[in-house]
């Protein structure tokens, strides 16, 4: 359900927006969708696990909130964030 070590530092280096860059809002997007990812397919062959989906929905709310953030601040981000992980807003 978690993502690796190995993948998060993959999605760190693929998102940074400068060489030191290791939290941006950009990052953490893109952390919250591989992790909404997972979940979504370990929720889909059990469907009776409700703590699982309670998480699933806080880490939603917590990418709407950063994404909202980012519109607020710089569309321009936004906009790319958006069309890279393919979100549909």
């Amino acid at each position: 359900m978690s993502i690796t070590p190995e993948r998060k530092t993959a999605l760190i280096s693929e998102y940074k927006t400068n060489a030191n860059d290791t939290g941006s809002p950009e990052i953490q997007i893109a952390i919250l969708s591989e992790r909404i990812k997972n979940l979504t397919e370990h929720l889909g062959s059990h469907n009776k696990d409700l703590h699982s989906r309670r998480g699933l929905l806080m880490m939603v709310g917590q990418r709407r909130r950063q994404l909202d953030y980012l519109k607020a601040n710089d569309m321009k981000r936004y906009d790319a964030i958006v069309a890279k992980l393919g979100l549909r807003r």
